[in-house]
């Protein structure tokens, strides 16, 4: 299948279940938007009205680190299950497995761009005036969807052969949730060494601290180590497909027996 032919068809396929899952719904596509206001409503409710965590503006410091955290992590899981959940489609033809994780994370991506829209939004309800900085946004968001894709390939891959990774993958974003930084100022960590450590092997920390440098502080994240995360997805793409490539027919038989 040519790169043209699978981007269509991931394309296409997104929009599909995307209508599908729409007409399901009584709010249809409201939800979109509902979804990620409503997670961020409960944090804040959480933490600012019941813990009362006290940091200032702290409704804009959450929106602009959930709304990132949740397009990793919805992508990361949904596209996790990707390919066992499509074992009778993967029973009747033989299609390469790596295309259901993408149609999965596109399906995010859609859907994503409404959460970023209302990030914006809440940004520039808080005064905060768009400068040249903003153009980096993308940039940042471009290297978070390689971090999504490579962690999606990787966990569809890993589900695929031991269903009991989808617990573990539901684990892991309950820890990553509480160590990127999204309650958190990762710039308070008053240890250099702890901070550094953090940031370099959690690349979702950097994102999420580079999301609120450029929209409520006005500065702009590291460049080096942005290119240097890039540099890392991009190897890891490169293996993850070369793994799929070689154990097509070994994904289908394990998901069609399992």
């Amino acid at each position: 299948m040519k790169l043209m032919q699978a981007m269509e068809l991931i394309d296409l396929q997104a929009r599909l279940s995307l209508k599908a899952e729409a007409s399901r719904l009584y709010l249809s596509y409201l939800w979109w938007a509902l979804e990620p206001i409503l997670f961020v409503i409960v944090f804040y409710l959480v933490f600012e009205v019941l813990l009362d965590f006290g940091r200032e503006n702290f409704l804009l410091f959450l929106i602009c680190g959930k709304v990132p955290f949740l397009w990793f992590s919805k992508s990361v899981v949904n596209a996790s299950n990707s390919i066992v959940q499509n074992k009778g489609l993967i029973g009747q033809i033989n299609i390469p497995k790596a295309l259901f994780p993408y149609v999965s994370v596109q399906e995010s991506l859609y859907k994503q761009w409404i959460a970023f829209l209302i990030m914006i939004a809440v940004v520039l309800a808080y005064n905060h005036t768009p400068t040249w900085n903003w153009l980096w946004l993308a940039p940042l968001a471009v290297v978070q969807y390689g971090v999504i894709v490579l962690c999606s390939l990787i966990g569809a891959l890993l589900v695929s052969f031991m269903s009991d990774f989808r617990m573990l993958i539901s684990m892991g974003m309950m820890f990553l949730m509480f160590t990127s930084g999204v309650f958190w100022d990762i710039n308070s960590i008053t240890d250099p060494a702890l901070q550094q450590f953090i940031i370099f092997t959690n690349p979702l920390a950097f994102l999420i601290d580079g999301y609120r440098k450029i929209l409520i502080e006005g500065s702009l994240y590291h460049l080096n180590h942005l290119a240097l995360i890039a540099l890392f997805v991009l190897s890891g793409l490169i293996t993850t497909h070369l793994v799929f490539r070689h154990t097509n027919h070994l994904i289908a038989a394990k998901v069609i027996s399992g």
